[in-house]
């Protein structure tokens, strides 16, 4: 294998949108093909028919390119086409006796489940048509008992193996279960498919989650039985929620499609992915695709279970939404303003997200934080008081305030020339700053948390703040 081009892939089931944990998995297979000059494979693994759900697949192949996973072969393996290769290398495995037919009813392997949970051992199959006669077999398909094949499975010694994050792994092969693979209906079980296309595909290193980790030895097993050199194992830590409970959709969003429509960044998720498990080992914590294919290491992957920290992933998406240019922004969040039933113009909405660029974590907050550029705020007038502030001596200080950026000519109504000259007339005057300012931005916004006076200001422009201010001198004089 040494010499060997290194190839991993990525093997989803099309049985919906692609998990969080699905995305990493992809990302460090892809990391690791990239990192060493090396091929990143898809497959689509859809063998259970009955869990597969329609659009799933266009669905993942489309997620994988929006966030620049582009795999490389050209034709992708998909397991649904490829029946009847699973089904000789199942009876070659039979007529080389690695393998068995086994036609116990369902009902006969639910008794031996119960049995074996009363007893409080593992569960596994018994082994009762493993000593089946040529003869017996022969009057069972004669009668058209269905069938299943199960793969024999030692029932001594043990089944070792090293994995690149975990070390040398050893499992007793009398814990083991004789497993099916090859169902019934004559389609495979993940075990036996995923093996021979392993194989045929030349995949040199399988990059999956720790669920797998005790289905390796029954996968180096079948391996064995068909004589091939078996690729090399990694198995990444568990994704867990704050509780260090396993993620799952009960406590919250686990589809990337999820995280996506509230408005995080592919580039922010996927740097947000990369960390998960992950550590480069210096203070870095920005990476873009390039950096990661880089700095990636197998050897840092931890092996205890990551926390899914929400917080973390907001502070990240932040920190890509202010990289953005005004322009770029705007054109992010037009659909979420669309969605709500805002058609703002282009060159407007750059002015308003440019206010809220460095306070919004995602892009669903933002029609909300900025609804008021879009209509008039209605606010209880009592908010226009600043502290102690008295009806009448606020009633004073908006006039005065109106009365001078009436004057402001328009060409200097921008946010720095209008911060500058409105400072310097409050302290000329000896006004105090706060009794001034907090009623100019509760009447411009309606809100008590905003950004500041005079990025609202010049985004809306001086005939609607000259509105706005004239409308809350009017309210708080009908107080």
């Amino acid at each position: 294998m040494m010499n060997q081009k290194i190839k991993t892939r990525f093997a989803p089931s099309p049985t919906g949108f692609l998990h969080v944990g699905g995305l990493r998995t992809a990302l460090y297979n892809f990391l690791f093909a990239k990192k060493n000059q090396g091929d990143f494979l898809l497959r689509i693994e859809d063998t259970d028919q009955s869990r597969v759900v329609a659009g799933a697949e266009e669905n993942l192949k489309k997620t994988l390119k929006l966030f620049n996973l582009d795999w490389d072969n050209k034709k992708i393996i998909i397991q649904s086409a490829r029946k009847k290769i699973y089904q000789k290398a199942a009876e070659d495995l039979v007529k080389n006796d690695k393998a068995y037919l086994c036609f116990c009813p369902k009902s006969r392997l639910e008794k031996i489940k119960a049995l074996q949970k009363e007893r409080r051992v593992p569960p596994r199959y018994d082994g009762n048509c493993r000593m089946l006669t040529s003869d017996d077999i022969a009057v069972r398909i004669k009668a058209n008992k269905p069938s299943v094949i199960r793969f024999k499975v030692p029932g001594t010694g043990n089944t070792e193996f090293t994995d690149l994050i975990r070390g040398r792994v050893s499992f007793d092969n009398k814990i083991l279960d004789d497993q099916i693979i090859l169902k019934s209906d004559g389609l495979p079980t993940y075990h036996l498919a995923s093996v021979i296309d392993d194989h045929e595909m030349e995949i040199t290193h399988v990059i999956r989650g720790e669920e797998w980790l005790s289905s390796t030895p029954k996968h180096l097993l079948l391996y064995l039985a068909f004589g091939w050199t078996p690729p090399a194992f990694s198995h990444l830590p568990l994704l867990l929620n704050a509780d260090r409970s396993k993620l799952s959709k009960r406590q919250g969003d686990v589809a990337v499609e999820d995280y996506l429509k509230k408005g995080y960044l592919p580039e922010a998720i996927l740097n947000f992915i990369l960390l998960l498990g992950w550590n480069p080992g210096t203070e870095q914590e920005i990476f873009n695709l390039e950096e990661m294919i880089e700095t990636f290491d197998l050897a840092k992957v931890n092996k205890a279970g990551a926390i899914f920290n929400s917080e973390k992933l907001d502070w990240l998406n932040g920190c890509y939404l202010r990289k953005k240019t005004d322009e770029e922004l705007a054109k992010l969040a037009l659909p979420y303003f669309k969605k709500a039933g805002l058609k703002p113009d282009l060159s407007y909405l750059e002015k308003v997200v440019a206010t809220e660029k460095e306070r919004i974590k995602k892009l669903e907050e933002i029609v909300l934080a900025t609804e008021f550029f879009f209509k008039e705020p209605i606010y209880d007038p009592k908010l226009l008081l600043w502290q102690k502030m008295t009806k009448d001596q606020t009633l004073k200080n908006l006039k005065e305030i109106l009365s001078f950026l009436e004057k402001m000519p328009e060409k200097k109504w921008q946010k720095e020339i209008l911060e500058k000259e409105t400072i310097n007339f409050i302290n000329q005057n000896q006004f105090r700053i706060g009794e001034m300012l907090w009623p100019m931005r509760v009447a411009l916004t309606g809100k008590k948390n905003s950004p500041g006076n005079f990025e609202i200001a010049e985004a809306l422009g001086k005939k609607n703040s000259m509105k706005r201010i004239k409308k809350a001198i009017v309210s708080l004089e009908k107080l």
